[in-house]
């Protein structure tokens, strides 16, 4: 899965069109950058822009936003009702898909440091990016607004984290730094204002006050009344969907309503929202119903319909759901390719893909073989009583064969990591030795990834020996090829092992690693037999 990271900046610019479109055009013509919205505002004479990319894109896309908006936006003839200290006012990274917030923490600061150096203004950091308790926060950065940040730049204790202390007037400053993504959620219901509000009161984090807080955390919350509709509504802000996940607040919401005898009659999704919550949602559902759902679009599916994200509006996820809202990728993965040429890549005149890809690709088709006899036996008539048995074999298989099919590509660029680090420069005996550390740390990723696809392989022989024993008789074949694609990756992934262990200097991490591929194998084989074993006794 890419990694995908969201960009929210907001620009002290509401009002002249020339001005947001100029913006908006820069991150457009960022590669690898896609922009969602543009949200402007007049009485703030604000505008808030979202895209998302990969690290590299997302940086590039912030940058040359605030290097367009920087000879047009001249913060002295500023007024709005948002508090403001900047034109590029703030500018918060927002880890999406495969990202992790330290990551984001990273990226901010790379951003940050470009920011003033290329444009010559001073950044400070908030949130998980800052280091200083007293500079935390918006409020606390921001205290004194544009209009009392020269001062505040004289202050040692208020020097910007990049960037010197010098007042840009037509600038002022800019705060960057990453926070969770929110996720602005409405829980419709047939009640009255005051009893949606009342429910909002007994979910928000702060409650009524200190004295009675709420049971939700990281959760914010009122409830109003939606006059087009003729309904009420709980419009709460979901602000760590890690922490309180959308499904867990409708159903909060619903037991409440149940006590106050009104109605809950779906929710809705304002703007965007990561493919993860709605998966979570469906998981949820998934595991209290006792469903057996696999396929992703299907777990989206449920998620809508119980969550009801289409009651007020049809819920389209190709237009809400930040990845499928992203153009397809055009990054030559060996996955993306057709059997043809795939096959044709392998025997080029090249040292990749190789053995490890193949192997890879022999275990993703190993899996692929077991969760087809799994469910070409589940759900027939003539093995209803197998059914209970069939949803517990099924998903292990579905799962390592979607987690293993990436490992394909892992490989590859295991090995590639390898041949760029040996042709790093050697001229000097500082540039050997960043260059010997560079080939043994390749070289230890290239041990990492084959030994990974071995152990995950060796997880799904309980269901393929589940299968040996029951399924599908007229699939017989398909389990025992699928047992020798499963010993063969397994086999291949410790060849590769084998030999890039060859040339690891560290021998503790060598006889470990060597000894784990060893046992893998080993566990392979013998699950192996007894899955054609069994098989041979059935007819």
């Amino acid at each position: 899965m890419p990694k995908i990271i969201e960009c929210v900046p907001n620009f002290s610019e509401g009002r002249d069109q020339k001005v947001i479109t100029a913006i908006a055009d820069a991150v457009r013509a960022t590669p690898g950058a896609t922009l969602l919205d543009v949200d402007p505002g007049q009485s703030t004479n604000r505008t808030v822009y979202t895209f998302v990319g990969d690290p590299e894109s997302i940086v590039e896309a912030a940058l040359n936003a605030a290097k367009a908006a920087y000879p047009l936006i001249d913060m002295r003839k500023h007024k709005g009702e948002h508090p403001r200290m900047g034109a590029l006012d703030v500018c918060p990274f927002i880890p999406i898909s495969d990202v992790t917030v330290t990551e984001c923490v990273e990226i901010s600061k790379k951003f940050g440091a470009r920011l003033a150096k290329e444009v010559g203004v001073p950044v400070f950091l908030y949130g998980a990016a800052s280091e200083t308790e007293y500079r935390k926060t918006m409020p606390q950065i921001r205290a004194g607004e544009y209009e009392g940040l020269e001062d505040k730049l004289k202050e040692e204790r208020w020097a910007p984290d990049f960037g010197c202390s010098t007042f840009v007037p037509s600038w002022g400053g800019t705060v960057t730094g990453v926070r969770k993504f929110l996720i602005a959620y409405n829980i419709n219901m047939l009640s009255t204002k005051e009893q949606a509000h009342r429910i909002a009161l007994n979910l928000r984090e702060k409650g009524r006050g200190d004295d009675q807080p709420g049971r939700l955390k990281a959760c914010q919350g009122i409830g109003w009344w939606l006059e087009e509709a003729n309904i009420a509504q709980i419009s709460l802000n979901m602000t760590d969907m890690d922490v309180t996940p959308m499904h867990v607040a409708y159903e909060e919401a619903k037991k409440d309503a149940e006590d106050l005898k009104v109605a809950v009659t779906g929710s809705e999704l304002v703007g965007l929202v990561p493919l993860s919550a709605m998966l979570a949602a469906a998981d949820f559902y998934i595991e209290k119903e006792g469903l057996m759902v696999l396929d992703e679009n299907q777990k989206v599916h449920l998620a809508i319909n119980r969550l009801g994200l289409s009651t007020l509006s049809p819920f389209n996820p190709k237009e809400r759901i930040i990845e499928y809202c992203l153009p397809s990728s055009s990054s030559n993965l060996l996955i993306q390719k057709t059997v043809n040429d795939f096959v044709l890549s392998v025997g080029d005149r090249s040292s990749a893909p190789g053995g490890g890809s193949v192997s890879a690709l022999l275990a993703a088709l190993g899996c692929g073989l077991g969760a087809m006899v799994g469910k070409l036996t589940y759900g027939k008539k003539q093995w209803e009583s197998l059914d209970t048995r069939m949803r517990s074999i099924i998903p292990p298989l579905h799962a390592a064969m979607l987690d293993i099919l990436p490992m394909v590509d892992a490989d590859t660029e295991a090995f590639n990591d390898y041949m760029t680090a040996m042709k790093l420069p050697k001229d000097t005996a500082e540039e050997k030795e960043d260059r010997e550390k560079a080939m043994e740390e390749g070289l230890k990723t290239a041990v990492g990834v084959p030994l990974s696809l071995a152990k995950r392989s060796n997880t799904i022989w309980p269901s393929l020996l589940g299968l040996a024993e029951c399924g599908n008789m007229n699939c017989k074949s398909d389990l025992q090829v699928a047992a020798r694609c499963l010993e063969t990756a397994v086999q291949g992934a410790k060849y590769n092992v084998d030999i890039n262990l060859g040339n690891i200097k560290d021998q503790e991490f060598r006889e470990e690693n060597s000894a784990a591929a060893q046992k893998e194998l080993a566990l392979a084989i013998v699950n192996r037999d007894q899955v054609l074993s069994i098989l041979a006794g059935r007819n």
